[in-house]
């Protein structure tokens, strides 16, 4: 093949080469981004745990906070009971006392509620802080792997576009742009082997025609199914020898 054509196919296998780095480097950042997430899941999880321990802990002190005024009116009227003359300001208080002793004791069962729910949420702060801490001592390793391996990605992505930026430099613009085009158009692969009369990029047969223009040095063909460009490989031809 003619060495325009040649170069193409380079470029083609470098380019396919580049797409995959680029594409595994996006799973590898997807990879640390979802490990990030599960850390931040985990850290808002116990985070809200802790915020509704803290809410509950406030409203249990304001009920023994209205807990010890209920007791203390309780002794105050049981006190004044000694005091007390008529019957009927006896029977008031004593009323007063009943209803007050109802109170406390409704107040007794929430704030029993109230320590139940706060034991109930120090568990659970418990095992989340633990899970959390055993994520993130396996998650800080495996970022570091993936890091590294997004780093190595990028160095050959680097060496590889370094590559192609000095082959491009050697085909005609116009047959640049042509290339282009199709690598968009063709999920990637603008230039494909002919082999044995058919199109390895569509699998379809060439009109003998277009396969024999194949023969002639550097004459640029197109598959008339699939547009890609086209390359035979010949006896001492590599088309991924370094240009």
């Amino acid at each position: 093949m003619g060495k325009n054509v040649k170069i193409l196919a380079q470029l083609q296998e470098i380019d396919l080469k580049i797409d995959s780095s680029r594409g595994e480097k996006q799973s590898l950042m997807e990879e640390i981004a979802s490990l990030e997430e599960r850390v931040g899941e985990l850290r808002r999880s116990v985070s809200g745990y802790n915020a509704d321990l803290e809410t509950i802990d406030e409203e249990k002190r304001a009920l023994e906070d209205n807990l010890a005024t209920e007791t203390d009116a309780i002794a105050r009227s049981e006190g004044r009971l000694r005091e007390i003359k008529t019957q009927k300001e006896y029977q008031a208080v004593s009323k007063e006392i009943a209803a007050a002793k109802k109170v406390k004791a409704e107040l007794e069962d929430q704030i029993l509620q109230k320590i139940g729910r706060i034991e109930e949420l120090k568990a659970a702060i418990a095992d989340q802080s633990k899970s959390l801490d055993e994520f993130e001592a396996g998650a800080a390793t495996q970022d570091s792997e993936l890091k590294s391996k997004v780093e190595r990605l990028e160095s050959q992505i680097s060496t590889d576009l370094a590559f192609r930026e000095a082959a491009a430099k050697q085909v005609p613009p116009s047959m640049m742009k042509r290339y282009d085009k199709l690598r968009e158009k063709r999920q990637g692969v603008a230039i494909v082997e002919a082999r044995s009369g058919s199109c390895l990029g569509c699998n379809m047969n060439l009109p003998p025609q277009v396969f024999n223009s194949l023969f002639k040095a550097d004459n640029l063909v197109q598959c008339p199914h699939c547009q890609r460009m086209l390359f035979l490989r010949q006896e001492g031809d590599d088309a991924q020898t370094q240009v």
